[in-house]
């Protein structure tokens, strides 16, 4: 799933729903939804900890706004559920006060959703197989660069990122030993100090 906060959006998008993804339950279940391609409110259930029944409102709650669909043709009780769209956008860019007020509540629980993710994985990190601790990274850098500068940065980071997505959309091109990497990039530009007195 690719989630971006710095680019503009689709002219479509309006406060209400970028206001449901400010709630963190709500990010869990579209990673899921992302990973195992459908799931269903008691899968979800299972998989997160919650109740059938938080599950099943925050799953009416995200396809009410248009994050997620029932899949359809599906017969029995409990029907699944699917993402509409893997890339999630939230720039406040184009906005109103209000819709860019929820653009920021649903950036500041998306990161807050991907620290926690990075904390349960660093955790997770010393048990793995050996080629996987040394091939995951962790890794900050502060430098001085123009805003041009920055700029090709960040979109040399977003091409990186978008290399292999292919394989999101298309199970078929995993390779066998693939696991499912989550990538996580941040640049932004620190604010002006005061002067000094």
């Amino acid at each position: 799933m690719l989630t971006v906060v710095s680019e503009d959006q689709d002219a479509g998008r309006n406060a209400m729903a970028l206001r449901a993804l400010a709630h963190p339950l709500r990010w869990h279940l579209i990673d899921l939804l992302g990973s195992e391609e459908t799931a269903t409110a008691t899968r979800c259930a299972q998989v997160l900890g919650e109740s059938v029944a938080s599950c099943s409102y925050h799953l009416g709650i995200l396809a009410k706004y248009g994050f997620i669909e029932l899949v359809p043709d599906q017969s029995g009780k409990e029907k699944p559920w699917r993402l509409i769209s893997r890339s999630q956008q939230l720039s406040p860019a184009g906005l109103d006060a209000e819709g860019a007020l929820a653009a920021h509540a649903a950036t500041e629980a998306f990161l807050d959703h991907e620290l926690v993710r990075m904390k349960q994985r660093l955790r997770q990190r010393g048990v793995e197989p050996e080629a996987w601790r040394e091939a995951s990274l962790l890794s900050g850098v502060t430098t001085w660069m123009t805003s041009a500068e920055l700029r090709a940065v960040s979109r040399d980071l977003a091409r990186v990122l978008e290399r292999h997505t292919d394989r999101e959309e298309n199970p078929a091109l995993r390779p066998p030993d693939a696991r499912e990497v989550r990538m996580f990039v941040s640049t932004s530009v620190a604010p002006p100090l005061p002067p000094p007195e």
